[in-house]
C-alpha cells in the first residue's frame, strides 16, 4: 500500500511536469521562432520479489517478479521542425527558409542562436541588432565590399560609405556645337547657371561683363558685341576674370572651364562677342557649299564652286537633307533638235527653305552657261536656274552668277583636282559637292539658353540616419542607399549544428551551444545545406494547438488517476487501522 501511494506521488509529479512542458507550449504559440517540447515518460525502479530460474526436465521455468514504483520524467525533447512564415513588411525582419540559426551575442561575449530574426541597426553604433539588443553576427563589410568571402562569427557593423566631393557640370548641346561647363572646386557652392548675350553698350576694351544679383546663384555672361575674342583659352580667362572681379573675390567653385566641340575658333578663326552668342539662322554668311572630296577622297575647302556666288533672292537653304551642286560639261549636238551648244549645266539639289524672301521650295534647280556667250565676253554672267522636280510651279527659280567659266572648277584626267582652269580645255566637268553644308559659318548659338551646373558635391560622412531602402538578400547580404547610392553593408552569416535538438533551451528564443549539439558550423545563407534568408517576414512558433489540447487532456486524466491511487491507498490503510477495533 505505501508503494502504490509512492507510484500515485510519482505518477501525479511526472503528468505535472508534462503539463508546464504543455502549459510553455501553449503560451508561446505566439512567440516567433519558439520551438516546442516534448515530455517523455520512464518508470523509476522495482523491488523484486523472485528472481528467475530457468526450466529443467521436471518442471518449468519461473519468471522474475517485481513491483514498480511509479514513473518520472525522461526527456525533454526540442521539436526542431521548420514551422511557417508570416509576412510583416518590415526590411529587416528575417526568416530563414530551412536550417540554421542567427548568431547573436550579449554583452559579456556569450553567444547564442536563434530562429528569430527581428533585427535592427543601432542608430548610435551602426550595429546590426536583435530585438533584445545583442549583436547580429556575420560578415561585416567595409568600403561598399565584404571582408571576407567566407562566412563569419563577428559583429556586423554599418558604414555608410562617405560621399566623395565631386565637380560641378553640365553640357548642352547648342546650334550643333556642345558647350560643356566644369567648375574646378568639389563643392555645393559651384551648382549656379549661366547666361550668355551680347553687349552691344560696352566700353571698347570690356570684352566681358557679369550681371548678377547678390542673391541669385545665375551669372549673365555679356560678351562685347564689337570685340573679338582669338580663342577658347582667352574666353575662359576672361570670364573667370570677369567673375572674380564682380564678385570682389575668387568664385568658390573655382575658375570654371569653358570648352566647345567642335571648336568653332578652330574653323572659324578669331569670333565677335556677336557671333559667339546670337542664336543660330539658316542664313549663309560668306557663303559656304564644301567641304568639297574629290574623287582621290581628298578634301578640298568649303567655298561657293570658285566663281559663283549668291545674288538677287538669294540662295538660302535649310538645314534638313543634303544640299548638292553639280556642274557638266555639255558638249555640242548640232543634230539635236534644236541643235545643243556647248557650254555648262549646274544643277542645285535643296530641301528648301521656308524661311527665305520669297521662300525656296526643295527640288532640283537647273541651268544652262553658253560657252559661246561666256568665251565672247570673257565676263561673267547670270543664270537662272528652273525646279525641275515633278509638279513643280514653273516659277520656283534660282539666281545665281558667274565671272567667268575659266573659274570652274575641274579635275585632272588622272582625278586630281585642277584647281581653276579653263574648264573647256578638258571637257569632262564633274560633280564637285555632295556635301551637306555647314550652317550657319560665323553664329555659335549661346544665347536664349540657360546653362546649369549640377552634381557639385563636397566630402562629408554619413551615418545609418542617411540610409533608405534597406534590404536583406536570400544570402543574407545587407545593402542600402544612402548620398553615396547602393551599397553593400554586410552579411548575415548563419550557425548549423549536428544535432540541433541537443541544443539548450536559455530564454529569449535563444538556444546554447551544449556538448550533445555538436560543435557550431558556420555557413553563407543558402549554402552547405542551410536555407536561404527571407526579409520581411518572420517564423511563426512550430506548436501544434490541437496536439498540444489532446495531450492535455491525456495528462490530465493521468494525472488525476495517479490522485486516485493516492486516495484509494489511503482508504485501504484506514481499514487497515480500523482492524484494531
Amino acid at each position: 500500500m505505501v508503494r502504490s501511494m509512492y507510484s500515485g506521488v510519482a505518477g501525479m509529479k511526472a503528468n505535472q511536469n508534462r503539463m508546464d512542458v504543455i502549459g510553455n507550449n501553449i503560451a508561446n504559440s505566439n512567440t516567433y521562432g519558439f520551438k516546442s517540447g516534448r515530455a517523455t515518460f520512464r518508470d523509476v525502479y522495482y523491488q523484486q520479489f523472485r528472481g528467475a530460474s530457468a526450466g529443467t526436465q521436471t518442471r518449468g521455468g519461473i519468471n522474475p517478479s517485481s513491483i514498480g514504483y511509479g514513473a518520472q520524467l525522461s526527456s525533454i525533447d526540442l521539436m526542431m521542425d521548420s514551422s511557417s512564415m508570416t509576412s510583416t513588411g518590415f526590411a529587416l525582419d528575417c526568416a530563414i527558409t530551412g536550417e540554421g540559426f542567427f548568431q547573436v551575442m550579449d554583452p559579456d561575449g556569450n553567444i547564442y542562436y536563434t530562429k528569430a530574426g527581428m533585427l535592427d541597426i543601432n542608430p548610435a553604433t551602426g550595429a546590426l541588432v536583435d530585438s533584445n539588443g545583442n549583436f547580429v553576427l556575420g560578415t561585416s563589410a567595409t568600403d561598399g565590399k565584404l571582408d571576407s568571402s567566407q562566412p563569419g562569427q563577428n559583429k556586423i557593423i554599418i558604414e555608410v560609405d562617405s560621399v566623395q566631393a565631386s565637380v560641378a557640370s553640365v553640357s548642352q548641346e547648342i546650334g550643333g556645337r556642345t558647350i560643356t561647363i566644369k567648375s574646378t572646386e568639389q563643392t555645393k557652392d559651384a551648382n549656379i547657371s549661366f547666361t550668355f548675350s551680347e553687349g552691344t553698350d560696352m566700353p571698347d576694351g570690356q570684352k566681358v561683363q557679369i550681371i548678377r544679383d547678390s542673391t541669385s546663384s545665375l551669372y549673365n555672361v555679356k560678351l562685347n558685341a564689337n570685340e573679338t575674342f582669338s580663342g577658347m583659352d582667352e574666353l575662359t580667362q576672361l570670364i573667370n576674370q570677369a567673375i572674380t572681379e564682380h564678385d570682389g573675390k575668387k568664385h568658390p567653385g573655382g575658375n570654371f572651364e569653358f570648352s566647345i566641340d567642335p571648336n568653332p575658333f578652330e574653323t572659324l578663326g578669331p569670333l565677335t562677342g556677336s557671333e559667339l552668342v546670337k542664336t543660330p539662322t539658316v542664313d549663309y554668311e560668306g557663303g559656304g557649299l564644301g567641304p568639297f572630296t574629290d574623287p582621290t577622297g581628298a578634301t578640298q575647302p568649303g567655298s561657293w564652286p570658285p566663281g559663283f556666288s549668291a545674288t538677287d533672292v538669294g540662295l538660302r537653304f535649310s538645314g534638313a537633307g543634303a544640299v548638292n551642286m553639280e556642274v557638266q560639261h555639255v558638249p555640242a549636238n548640232p543634230t539635236a533638235t534644236p541643235p545643243q551648244e556647248e557650254g555648262f549645266k549646274v544643277i542645285i539639289t535643296t530641301a528648301g527653305d521656308a524661311t527665305a524672301t520669297p521662300p525656296i521650295p526643295a527640288g532640283t534647280y537647273e541651268g544652262f552657261i553658253s560657252k559661246k556667250r561666256s568665251d565672247a565676253s570673257q565676263s561673267g554672267g547670270t543664270v537662272l536656274l528652273k525646279n525641275t522636280a515633278p509638279g513643280a510651279d514653273p516659277n520656283d527659280t534660282i539666281t545665281i552668277s558667274y565671272p567667268t567659266t575659266k573659274g570652274i572648277a575641274e579635275y585632272n584626267d588622272d582625278g586630281t583636282f585642277n584647281k581653276l582652269v579653263d574648264a573647256l580645255d578638258n571637257g569632262a566637268i564633274t560633280n564637285i559637292s555632295t556635301a551637306t553644308p555647314n550652317l550657319p559659318t560665323k553664329k555659335c548659338g549661346w544665347g536664349k539658353s540657360t546653362l546649369t551646373l549640377t552634381g557639385g558635391t563636397e566630402f562629408h560622412t554619413q551615418d545609418v540616419s542617411n540610409l533608405t531602402g534597406i534590404s536583406i538578400g536570400a544570402d543574407g547580404v545587407i545593402s542600402g542607399t544612402s548620398d553615396a547610392g547602393l551599397q553593400v553593408l554586410g552579411r548575415i552569416d548563419l550557425a548549423t549544428f549536428a544535432n540541433a535538438k541537443g541544443l539548450e533551451q536559455c530564454g529569449n528564443s535563444y538556444f546554447a551551444e551544449t556538448a550533445n549539439s555538436g560543435d557550431v558550423k558556420l555557413a553563407i545563407a543558402g549554402e552547405n545545406g542551410t536555407g536561404a534568408i527571407k526579409n520581411s517576414a518572420l517564423e511563426m512558433s512550430n506548436v501544434d494547438l490541437a496536439q498540444e489540447f489532446a495531450d492535455m487532456i491525456v495528462t490530465q486524466r493521468g494525472f488525476q488517476a495517479s490522485s486516485r491511487m493516492i486516495t484509494v491507498s489511503d482508504t485501504m490503510l484506514e481499514e487497515l487501522t480500523n482492524l484494531k477495533r
